[in-house]
């Protein structure tokens, strides 16, 4: 499939007169744009997340405690309210989407540190990973490394399938009483896993880039 340079629009869609629909406004985006944008996206979520994580490791008082639970409760709230107003107004993202992410990554640092101060090490490979992953395989295709097909997409989606229908049996069994996670926590088997899982996301993530670009 060709994505060269591909070209989508943001329709802004006017009054309907029987079957017909008039266009108020439309803004004309290439894939160089948007991978630029979601470069930037990603740079605010990394910025905020680590000034919440440094904010939170900061010594803390009962009264710092509860600013930072008021903080992070306002930034859920508000991400919430932004998504709510971007879906009604499309032509506010440019405005909306980064203090989106800024709100995001704020929150997304004040609950890393906080698992983080709770299982040592766990949250900060884990949002690390998350971040690199996402700027490389952001650079991986729009540099055409990775090229998603119909081909692609149908094998991804069994592999999703796959992976649900792994978890939902282990939590099935586990209500039963059967502890499978206890056979792969650790070791060889268990880093396989979470590798497998790992690139199937990834993925997924570069399937949605094909998405985005295909959007027209």
């Amino acid at each position: 499939m060709e994505t060269t340079n591909p070209i989508f629009r943001n329709v802004e869609l006017g009054e309907r007169s029987g079957d017909t629909v008039q266009v108020v406004g439309a803004e004309r985006m290439t894939l160089n744009g948007t991978a630029h944008k979601a470069g930037i996206l990603l740079v605010c979520v990394t910025m905020s997340a680590l000034w919440g994580w440094r904010m939170f490791e900061a010594p803390q008082d009962r009264r710092t405690t509860v600013v930072i639970v008021v903080v992070l409760l306002a930034c859920l709230l508000g991400a919430s309210a932004l998504v709510w107003l971007t879906v009604r107004k499309k032509t506010w993202s440019p405005f909306t989407a980064p203090v989106y992410a800024l709100l995001e990554g704020l929150a997304m640092g004040f609950i890393s540190a906080g698992t983080d101060r709770r299982y040592p090490g766990i949250a900060i490979q884990a949002v690390a990973v998350t971040i690199a992953m996402s700027f490389g395989l952001l650079v991986a295709y729009r540099s055409g490394l990775i090229r998603v097909t119909e081909g692609f997409n149908r094998k991804l989606s069994a592999a999703i399938g796959g992976v649900v229908l792994f978890y939902l049996t282990t939590f099935v069994l586990a209500l039963m009483g059967v502890r499978i996670f206890s056979v792969f926590a650790g070791g060889v088997l268990g880093i396989l896993i979470s590798v497998i899982v790992v690139v199937i996301a990834g993925l997924s993530l570069v399937s949605a880039f094909d998405f985005v670009a295909r959007c027209a």
